[in-house]
């Protein structure tokens, strides 16, 4: 086994994570997979499962925890109300109701795993949620993201990723609450105002960026933007996402993300958002980068062995338990076949928010290191099968519209 010196590890980490994604991305891409799964792979070879380097988990999780910010700041940014309103009819129920659907069957699945009720949650919630980064450059790649099947796919992807932002925020609050009925009753006013005190902090923090945050940050980068630096106005955006991040969860107690992904809403309401995205996106870029190499590190291939049929199961309600909800409600609400299949494809997949969801449910208990591992296993199968899945979709439409 390789060890650095305590002084470089910081240094032996960055230049380990970034080395391998690069090798593993480049595959990948050969491949015609998503670079994604080469990043995973990479932190796979650097955790403590694999033989040789070891990364310092410690670093690799703060360095996580920036990527996840910027991941979210970048969302946040990207998030347009117009663009929801305009496939509103579609994407909002369409989205809730895979999420509910897809959430259900992973629950049984995961109660049938012998799951805890909030554990099973967690799973189910985390098969239920797309990848970003993997839906918006498979629609990139086919010149769909422009057209109205990729309007349709992006805007319910907005409400899923809407919906697992507030899953991030309630998710504590109500495991705090079914840890309490084991300690005291539900009925107790300790409980109660502890429970209220939260949600007055969570409201204190939206409403602050909705009244000061919305005028005060894009006013700060107009400021900035006028001095004509590049790097002032890279550096002001950067330390927005991340300034609004550590101020909500210091203040507020809100979760780094939750704060990270209203500083990008906020940034949002300026006319220099396009500018703001375009200058933050190498750095935001290069850090979910690191998020997803530290999400390999804690992943464990013998799980692949260990739990083969929650494995499939769980993959199989991705591909095809995701892909049916989808199908039979684009269908059902009158659109064109090529539009179902576009976008339940491009759908069938799992990422990011999966990530963040089964790490919050690891970190309070709620999952254990396996499940972890299958969610993540679930994940790669998912993301490397996304490009057939969605070409697939695309033959089939073609022949449907001829």
């Amino acid at each position: 086994m390789l060890r650095v010196p305590h002084d470089t590890n910081l240094i032996a980490i960055l230049v380990a994570a970034f080395g391998l994604a690069l090798v593993f991305g480049y595959l990948a891409s050969r491949l015609k997979a998503p670079p994604l799964v080469g990043y995973l792979l990479a932190g796979i070879l650097i955790g403590p499962t694999t033989p040789g380097f070891i990364g310092d988990m410690s670093l690799a999780n703060q360095l996580s925890e920036i990527g996840v910010m910027l991941l979210m700041f970048g969302v946040g940014l990207h998030f347009s109300l117009s663009d929801l309103m305009a496939v509103k009819r579609l994407a909002i129920p369409g989205a809730i109701l895979q999420i509910v659907l897809s959430t259900l069957l992973g629950i049984g699945l995961g109660l049938w795993w012998d799951l805890s009720v909030m554990g099973a949650v967690v799973f189910g919630l985390s098969l239920s949620v797309a990848s970003t980064v993997v839906l918006l450059r498979s629609l990139e790649s086919r010149d769909l993201l422009l057209t109205n099947d990729g309007k349709i796919a992006v805007g319910w992807l907005v409400v899923e990723d809407l919906v697992m932002v507030l899953m991030l925020v309630l998710l504590p609050v109500i495991a705090e609450l079914v840890s309490a009925e084991h300690t005291t009753s539900w009925t107790s006013p300790d409980l109660w105002l502890s429970l209220g005190f939260t949600l007055l902090k969570l409201s204190a923090f939206v409403l602050l960026m909705v009244v000061v945050g919305k005028r005060f940050l894009p006013w700060l980068l107009g400021q900035v933007a006028q001095r004509r630096s590049r790097e002032l106005f890279t550096l002001c955006v950067i330390a927005v996402a991340l300034g609004t991040a550590y101020f909500a969860a210091e203040v507020f107690d809100v979760s780094f993300a939750l704060g990270a992904f209203f500083a990008g809403m906020m940034l949002g309401e300026s006319e220099l958002s396009h500018r703001a995205a375009e200058e933050s996106l190498p750095l935001r870029d290069a850090f979910a980068v690191l998020f997803f190499v530290s999400v390999g590190m804690l992943f464990d291939p013998m799980i692949v062995v260990q739990e083969p049929l929650l494995l499939l199961l769980s993959v199989l309600v991705v591909l095809v338990g995701k892909t049916l909800v989808a199908v039979g409600f684009v269908l059902l609400s009158g659109y064109p076949k090529r539009t179902a299949f576009i976008v339940s494809a491009s759908l069938a997949q799992i990422g990011e928010f999966s990530f963040i969801l089964a790490g919050v449910g690891l970190t309070l208990k709620l999952v254990d290191q396996d499940i972890f591992s299958v969610i993540l296993a679930t994940a790669f199968v998912s993301i490397a099968l996304n490009a057939v899945v969605v070409n697939g979709a695309v033959k089939l439409a073609d022949i449907k519209d001829t």
